[in-house]
């Protein structure tokens, strides 16, 4: 772990740095029961997911608007 990196903020996208809504992490953070993330009912590529920064993998969610975004640019 580097120490001069910055701390990863979970609640944000980690491609545009925006809120990623996360329902999983507001429930992490509040201990406030939440509805099923938005997420769970989309599909999200190996390649997309690979495009992430090595240290948000499997650790930040990515937002509704870059999931769109990515898969627009993917298909023709």
């Amino acid at each position: 772990m580097n120490p001069n990196a910055p701390l990863l903020d979970a609640t944000r996208c980690p491609l545009c740095g925006g809120d990623n809504r996360c329902a999983m992490e507001v429930e992490r953070a509040t201990g406030q029961k939440q509805a099923p993330c938005w997420c769970v009912s989309q599909t999200f590529s190996a390649e997309l997911l690979a495009s992430l920064p090595v240290d948000a993998q499997d650790k930040a969610c990515i937002c509704a608007s870059c999931l769109g975004a990515f898969n627009a640019q993917a298909t023709p």
